[in-house]
């Protein structure tokens, strides 16, 4: 595999990026298709918004650090909170890979992925949390969440899809996540189980070792999953991510 897209795909370059705003960086080639979205989106009375856009290795990889010495609360397939002191390795790996990517393998690494919200309907003071509750009938986002859905459903979302929108025993439901299909698709036929087990032989973090012991079910059950999501179009010639 070419060496940049390596880099792209596991999150230590941002060569490939373009800061949105603030910290918030995308793929440079999903600048302006976003922006149509978010047009689009406030036309209908929307403020979408970006609570999480790339992620870099270093920053999946605290994240799963802290999951995986139980600094941050674990939870089961259901949602429930795990006791950490109670879990076998083997029921630890499964709950951190219910609700975070192994670090390397994050589609926020390529750029491509955003976790979006509505701003306007954000009650003042309220903490985004990125739960299906907040999306789901009654909660603050329902209202985007629908709309989403009837664009996605017809083909008029400009491109973008929801990777995790249904439950395959693998990745838990993402209603907030989306995800720029021209571009994604390209980094998605780079992954392979065989391009996982080399990339996790070359780890140290928690529970790389037993990752790599089971790596084609891994690679089955969280990165391939979302190749049978909602799809929005073939593959474009004409991109590159270079």
């Amino acid at each position: 595999m070419d060496t940049s897209l390596l880099a792209q795909l596991t999150g230590t370059t941002e060569a490939h990026l373009q800061v949105w705003e603030g910290d918030i960086k995308l793929h440079r080639q999903m600048i302006m298709p976003w922006r149509r979205l978010q047009g689009e989106a406030r036309e209908a009375g929307f403020d979408l918004q970006i609570a999480s856009g790339f992620r870099s290795f270093e920053r999946q990889r605290s994240i799963w650090q802290a999951k995986a010495t139980g600094q941050r609360p674990l939870y089961d397939a259901s949602g429930v909170v795990q006791n950490f002191e109670l879990l076998a390795p083997e029921d630890l790996l499964g709950c951190l890979l219910r609700w975070s990517a192994l670090p390397g393998t994050s589609r926020h690494h390529w750029g491509t992925d955003v976790d979006v919200y509505d701003a306007a309907a954000l009650p003042s003071g309220y903490k985004l949390q990125l739960t299906p509750q907040e999306y789901a009938a009654g909660g603050p986002f329902a209202g985007l969440t629908a709309w989403l859905s009837e664009r996605i459903s017809k083909g008029a979302c400009g491109g973008f899809f929801r990777p995790y929108a249904c439950d395959n025993g693998g990745v838990a439901v993402e209603p907030w996540h989306l995800s720029y299909q021209p571009l994604a698709v390209v980094y998605e036929g780079a992954c392979s189980a065989e391009q996982l087990r080399r990339w996790l032989e070359l780890q140290d973090w928690p529970l790389a070792e037993l990752a790599l012991e089971c790596c084609d079910e891994i690679y089955t059950r969280y990165i391939a999953v979302s190749r049978g999501a909602e799809r929005v179009s073939e593959p474009d010639s004409s991109i590159s991510v270079s």
